[in-house]
């Protein structure tokens, strides 16, 4: 984590502030996306005067179809980098980790590129991270 210079770092990028959910079932299962290929969490922009919390909870509900969601803890922010149409992009994403009794169909947001959505069991998480975004991995670490 840059900690000094952080103004001058954050001076070159476009900072958009995100909110996403780390999402277990009755059973224990992580709620895992794959988006572009990756294996991701579902998480996506704050709209104007929207709380982080009912961000989080909204791009959860919208990106993969789970309903019923119960914030249960605030997690660590992550920062991540990227460019979108020559913009460079700095994102800070706030992570809850939140629970669910839905067991309905999952759906993936397909017009956010999502074309999987799924529970996956705890011996499984580490083997999807490896096909992920590095800063996911700091998330499971706290």
């Amino acid at each position: 984590m840059i900690t000094d210079n952080w103004k001058i770092f954050c001076s070159n990028y476009k900072l958009i502030k995100a909110a996403g959910g780390v999402v277990y079932n009755h059973n224990n299962q992580l709620l895992m996306i794959l988006r572009n290929g990756k294996w991701d969490l579902p998480k996506g922009k704050i709209e104007k005067g929207e709380s982080i919390k009912a961000c989080a909870m909204r791009e959860v509900e919208e990106e993969s179809g789970v309903r019923g969601l119960q914030i249960t803890q605030r997690l660590i922010d992550t920062y991540h980098t990227y460019q979108l149409n020559g913009e460079k992009i700095l994102k800070h994403t706030y992570w809850f980790k939140m629970k669910t009794n839905f067991n309905g169909i999952l759906n993936p947001q397909t017009e956010e590129a999502i074309t999987q959505v799924c529970w996956v069991n705890e011996d499984e998480i580490i083997n999807k991270l490896n096909n992920s975004f590095k800063n996911l991995s700091d998330i499971f670490r706290v």
